[in-house]
């Protein structure tokens, strides 16, 4: 069943302009422009790239990789590594080009020579040059061809605040040259006048999350704070000049908060009357029209038009994706002709209200320029009051054809050097290759009717509703997840306002409840004890989260008596009644989310955002080892004729839970409800600094249906309750996450048969890690600082997958070390209850204490290139990195746990590897590379449980990246993966004969 956009008055007329239009653009060119365009390597490499989809992904990889490669032998290494791949299949021509036997052989760099400079000509199909007087020669042959321009410069990622004050500096001097050089130029009615009024020449588009280095909607004050100081500099030397500003929109996250800013600002007196200022609306997103009517409405009120530029929208793939990977709902329509039939919807919006809004319909999609038209000549609407728009390079024969029939054009005109436009171009090349483009439609000959037709929306799946929009189309259903997969609890996400709100209500109800005490919980019932101890807020030591009643070891030996006796019916249990008791814990956890960060953010100062991810974590545990417990229960069979062969599972007994303060809700509910529905009683001994949140989870367990004398909550010293507990000779499984130390004195205790133990003791120990991460010269520089930054500072450095050393190949050292600096430097340092903290306290004066004599022996054997001052109200250390480190030095080797990052110089990739796994530890390490060898040989030698390559290296996530090392890192299988749960079992084979007088029953038989 199809929906068809309804037939309107303006069809036929969207017809006749259509037709008209493409005829223009499909004039036939001459014999030798033909001949002279198959010559080309650039049109080559599009060509075959439309072709072969195999060829399309790799070609592009490679042309991404291409500005990193700094010699003509390693380009043409690259060229092989991915085009050689037995999986693509190439055109004659390529194959030929590719037959060298050495990157640095002749032919090599024959091929590396063609290669780049076809990639360096195709980029300047898109962009109008490597520097201004190229734009500017770009720009005046435009203005000659009647078309105007908007431009915009192309840099590298904004991720230092020096680097967001350099992008106001470049574009007020591009105004300024602009501005300069438009005094020159001979006027031109058709784009510098409208209805007799004056429009700027210059006009600029800008994107406003490149004004503040750290913008994050979860920080939505903080955040239009620092940018809004920054526009009206802009804004205000724009006015000036007389020149234009346009804001480009980018990701949907960032979509709420830069309309938000923008309505704001221009609202303000000394901006309302600007009406040479446009924001931009994205057709692709299935809110847009929600937008679009808030901005009319806005813009009523303002009393003065300012110019919505609609798009379709330029980052399809990536929302898509990541929506996908966090369990959100899709923001963009996942049908092409969705993303169309909204476009024509809010182009009639626009032109009815051209009287409080300008139009600007940027499209290379001819149907989508003559709708517009069809629309804006029914209406009547005054030529000031719209435009048409069209990417440098994208539509230039349309453009054409629009300003022939008097119709005004502006040019998107990006420039800049190719290394930093190289993003650009990659998006520019996917929308050209797709098969849904109507640009590669039109080069393919299709037939005008099918060009022109109005786009057909499908129903989408069973059950799809109507968006709440009210758009008179439906979405698109979810993208399918494959049916065997796990699906994880989303994080909450921050962009929305809701959701902020929900976070800082949460943070009152809990303030509200600080200070009360917390006892342990024996047999089903709350028991008093001699000694508590106060758990603080590590932001402000003198805020009491709460009191924990300490137990002492007679209590610890009644918790244990009651643990023997529950298990007997607790192992009967059916294992799908135990899965539904964690099913309701995470249920309960879902539904208490926002206040459990609060507790997490308060007692061990984990900035909010992680805070929530921890908790998703903690849901996912309880489900997916539900899900495992019921797979597993099932048991295998293994039968032959005449006899039955059962494998099976039995809980080994009582499992004694020692989890860690730095992810206080999720790795004590892993190990805790893993132990649990495996069948075994359990008793759970929280870190002292976090046992108010492991004291909520009991909350929880408790009121999911856990039976008392099950689960038992045992906070005590961990050098008198702790020892006992592993020491005891009715302990079966010892499951423990903390130092290294720790871990192999109870390793070595638990090995230790005591009177009257029956059993040897099974231990799980996670103990750490020494994580490294490797930067090679092929590395994307913006991914990789921003993913070593985000790996090594987030929660204070106080994660086990946290990163310590880098790793950089000496090629890249020094800009990596420069920019890596200046991105730490730009992080917020406070209390992580606010939401533009990324680097919070460390967790007590232990460890703050610890972690700066490290720091004393950094500087004996180091360079210090960064050492950030800290509040001196908490237990905060400011983010330290050292340089020029030896791989063998103090601080390259033992685990600091704290915001210290070691950087390590090193010739080669091979040598590289051999540092990275140079210590003691293998818990995680990353890569960042675009060397399909080098990704490759990491793949194979580098010494850790979870590598990760072209991301970050924390944040794991159960069912998809399961968690746990080896070597000194840890014993025992992954945490949030398929062997995790057969630790707490002892399988068993049940053998049975089942013939009788020489019979045996035969299946099937009737």
């Amino acid at each position: 069943m199809v929906l068809q956009v309804k037939t309107s008055t303006y069809e036929a007329k969207t017809q006749e302009i259509a037709k008209q239009l493409l005829a223009a653009t499909q004039e036939s060119r001459s014999f030798f422009a033909a001949l002279r365009d198959q010559m080309r390597w650039d049109d080559k490499l599009l060509a075959w790239a439309m072709s072969n989809p195999g060829l399309r992904v790799q070609l592009f990889r490679f042309i991404d990789t291409l500005p990193a490669l700094r010699s003509k032998p390693e380009i043409a290494a690259h060229l092989q590594e991915y085009l050689g791949d037995e999986t693509v299949e190439l055109p004659a021509a390529l194959k030929g080009m590719l037959n060298f036997a050495h990157p640095d052989s002749v032919p090599g760099q024959v091929a590396a020579t063609t290669v780049a400079t076809a990639t360096e000509t195709l980029a300047h199909k898109y962009i109008s040059g490597d520097n201004i007087k190229q734009a500017l020669k770009t720009i005046e042959r435009l203005r000659k061809e009647k078309m105007a321009f908007t431009v915009d410069i192309l840099g590298e990622a904004v991720i230092t605040e020096v680097e967001a004050q350099f992008y106001l500096e470049r574009y007020l001097d591009l105004m300024q040259q602009l501005v300069e050089a438009s005094k020159n130029w001979s006027p031109v009615p058709a784009i510098d006048l409208a209805d007799g009024e004056p429009l700027p020449k210059v006009q600029v588009s800008v994107k406003l999350t490149a004004f503040y280095s750290q913008f994050d909607p979860l920080n939505a004050q903080g955040s239009e704070e620092q940018v809004s100081d920054r526009i009206r500099i802009l804004l205000r030397r724009a006015r000036e000049l007389g020149a234009g500003v346009h804001f480009d929109m980018e990701q949907y996250a960032y979509k709420d908060l830069t309309l938000s800013i923008l309505k704001n600002i221009l609202l303000e007196e000394e901006f309302r009357n600007r009406t040479d200022i446009g924001i931009t609306i994205q057709a692709y997103l299935r809110d847009s029209e929600q937008d679009l009517q808030a901005l009319i409405a806005w813009a009523k009120q303002r009393g003065y038009p300012v110019t919505i530029r609609l798009v379709k929208g330029a980052y399809w793939d990536q929302e898509t994706i990541k929506a996908s990977q966090k369990h959100w709902e899709q923001p963009v329509y996942n049908d092409k002709a969705a993303t169309d039939a909204n476009f024509e919807h809010l182009t009639e919006l626009l032109l009815q209200n051209h009287q409080y809004v300008y139009s600007a319909i940027g499209s290379h999609n001819v149907r989508s320029q003559a709708r517009a038209i069809a629309i804006a000549e029914s209406l009547n609407v005054p030529r000031r009051c719209f435009e048409m728009q069209v990417l440098y390079g994208m539509g230039d024969k349309i453009a054409k054809a629009l300003v022939d029939k008097g119709y005004r054009v502006r040019v998107y005109c990006p420039y800049g050097e190719l290394l930093p436009g190289m993003g650009y171009l990659i998006r520019r090349l996917l929308e050209n290759t797709a098969n849904s483009s109507f640009l590669r439609q039109n080069m393919e000959n299709r037939p005008v009717e099918e060009l022109i037709a109005p786009p057909v929306v499908g129903q989408g799946d069973k059950g799809d509703k109507v968006d709440k929009d009210n758009s008179p189309f439906p979405p698109s259903p979810p993208l399918p997840i494959p049916p065997s997969s796990f699906t994880g609890a989303a994080d909450t996400d921050f962009a929305e306002e809701t959701q902020r709100r929900e976070a800082s209500e949460a943070f009152q109800f809990v303030r509200g409840r600080l200070g009360k005490t917390y006892l342990p919980l024996i047999n089903g019932e709350y028991v008093s004890t001699q000694q508590t101890i106060d758990s603080v807020n590590p932001s402000n030591f003198t805020e009491v989260v709460g009191q924990i009643g300490l137990m002492s070891v007679e209590q610890a030996e009644q918790a244990m008596q009651a643990a023997k006796a529950a298990f007997p019916a607790w192992r009967k249990t059916p294992a799908k009644e135990r899965a539904r008791i964690l099913r309701k814990a995470a249920d309960l956890m879902e539904q208490r989310r926002a206040e459990l960060s609060a507790w997490i953010v308060l007692e061990v100062g984990k900035p909010l955002r992680e805070a929530d991810g921890e908790v998703s974590e903690a849901i996912d545990f309880c489900r997916y080892y539900a899900l495992e417990m019921e797979r597993l229960d099932e048991g295998y069979n293994y039968d032959v004729s005449g006899e039955t062969n059962r494998y099976i599972y039995q809980p080994r007994g009582i499992a004694v839970v020692i989890s860690p303060w730095n992810f206080p809700l999720a790795i004590a509910t892993g190990m805790t409800v893993a132990a649990l529905v495996a069948g075994n009683c359990t008793l759970l001994k929280p870190a002292e600094t976090s046992s108010v949140i492991t004291a909520k989870l009991t909350e929880i367990l408790v009121e999911a249906g856990i039976p008392k004398g099950v689960y038992q909550y045992v906070p005590g010293k961990g050098s008198q309750v702790g020892a006992y507990l592993v020491n005891h000779p009715d302990t079966h499984v010892i499951a423990f996450t903390g130092s290294q130390e720790v871990g192999c004195r109870i390793y070595a205790e638990a090995a230790v048969l005591k009177p009257g133990q029956k059993h040897m003791k099974r231990v799980i120990a996670e103990m750490g890690g020494k994580n490294a991460i490797v930067i090679d010269e092929s590395a994307d520089l913006d991914q990789a600082v921003v993913g070593a930054v985000q790996s090594a500072f987030g929660y204070s450095g106080q994660k086990c997958s946290a990163c310590s050393r880098v790793v950089v190949l000496e090629s890249v050292y020094d800009t990596f070390v420069q920019r890596f600096v200046e991105a730490t430097k730009s992080l917020n340092i406070g209390v992580p209850e606010h939401p533009s903290t990324q680097v919070g306290p460390v967790i007590d004066a232990n460890a703050r204490d610890r972690i700066r004599e490290y720091i004393e022996k950094g500087k004996a054997e180091a360079k210090v290139a960064l050492e950030m001052p800290a509040p001196d109200n908490g237990y905060f250390i400011g983010p330290v990195i050292f340089t020029d480190v030896s791989p063998n030095a103090i601080i390259a080797q033992q685990e600091i746990f704290g915001p210290v990052v070691a950087v390590i110089k090193v010739k080669n990739f091979q040598e590289a590897l051999a540092v990275a796994n140079g210590t003691n530890y293998a818990l995680t390490g990353g890569l960042y590379s675009r060397t399909p060898s080098h990704i490759q040989l990491a793949q194979e030698e580098y010494e850790v449980g979870n590598l990760y390559i072209n991301r970050t290296i924390t944040g794991a996530i159960v069912a998809r990246q399961p968690f746990g090392g080896f070597k000194l890192s840890g014993v025992g299988s992954k945490a949030g993966g398929p062997d995790y749960l057969l630790q707490f079992l002892e399988p068993r084979t049940v053998t049975e004969n089942v013939q009788r007088q020489g019979f045996a029953p035969i299946e099937g038989a009737e």
